[in-house]
């Protein structure tokens, strides 16, 4: 009898995301089972209970998805999954917590799509600034874009020093060099907008940062908005902007452009645990790999 699919959902939050399921079950698992309130040490005992409990031929068809909100709590969750592996009874393992690494997967190839197609260059010295760099798909999108060439800097609504501790983070666990900057008032704002080249915006669903009078003063050539509620992070991004031309002379990719890709990615990262002959370990470098072959770059 042909075994089923199933994926081991765990957060350690109080749900797991309803999104996630139904993006797991369309690409393929049969059976997604939720675990709630997850703590670093529960892994282990989880992960071998579920590696264990199949023949190592059936092994290919268990996987474990790791939610929450935390990038860190997440990885680390996948690093002691992998750890706690008994070879030959391995099972695939994807963390993306809150959609972000897929999420900006999405917005970081979707703008190296422009750079390529429209200005025939890349992020190599490009000068990125994004709002709302104290979340997480800001923050990833900042490795991923510094590990390409780019100078990041984050910017944090409520000044310096939570944006200064995920800098830190980052050159400590990713080696790469991210510039914390104060973006407490719309001055110290604006005041990063002329150096900017590219301009992300990740900040809170609903919350405008960035003017189109303080956006005159940029040199961008790329802005990019990842939130679809309005109004928009940066004003005059529209939800399904793909190049614009936006009032202040840069293209526009707006959160519908970027969020079909990141359906896509996540969709493609289950449909790839499921067929795989191997054990996966799927972090944000794999995520942003597949969003470029979905744009075929």
């Amino acid at each position: 009898m042909q075994k089923k699919n199933i994926l081991h959902m765990f957060s350690p939050q109080q749900n797991v995301s309803p999104f996630d399921v139904n993006m797991a079950c369309d690409a393929g698992y049969d059976l997604v089972i939720p675990y709630t309130n997850v703590n670093l040490t529960d892994i282990k005992g989880l992960v071998q209970d579920a590696i264990f409990s199949r023949s190592v031929s059936n092994a290919k068809k268990t996987g474990v998805f790791i939610c929450g909100k935390d990038a860190s709590l997440a990885l680390d969750m996948m690093n002691i999954a992998k750890d706690s592996m008994i070879p030959p009874f391995e099972i695939s393992v994807f963390p993306d917590p809150a959609g972000s690494f897929t999420t900006a997967a999405a917005m970081v190839a979707c703008t190296e799509k422009t750079l390529k197609e429209k200005y025939n260059t890349n992020f190599e010295g490009k000068n990125i600034v994004i709002y709302g760099g104290k979340g997480i798909v800001g923050g990833i999108s900042a490795i991923m874009c510094a590990q390409n060439g780019a100078n990041c800097s984050i910017i944090g609504y409520d000044g310096i020093q939570n944006v200064k501790k995920k800098s830190e983070e980052y050159k400590s666990r990713f080696d790469v060099d991210i510039i914390p900057k104060d973006g407490s008032t719309d001055e110290l704002n604006a005041s990063y907008l002329p150096e900017a080249d590219i301009i992300f915006c990740a900040a809170r669903a609903g919350t405008q940062v960035i003017s189109l009078e303080q956006l005159k003063s940029t040199k961008a050539i790329v802005i990019s908005d990842v939130n679809a509620v309005p109004p928009a992070g940066l004003e005059g991004v529209g939800l399904n902007d793909d190049d614009k031309e936006h009032p202040c002379g840069a293209l526009s990719i707006g959160p519908l452009t970027s969020g079909d890709i990141k359906v896509k990615t996540q969709y493609k990262m289950f449909e790839k645990m499921c067929q795989t002959d191997k054990p996966l370990y799927l972090n944000f470098n794999e995520a942003l790999t597949t969003a470029r072959e979905i744009l075929k770059l």
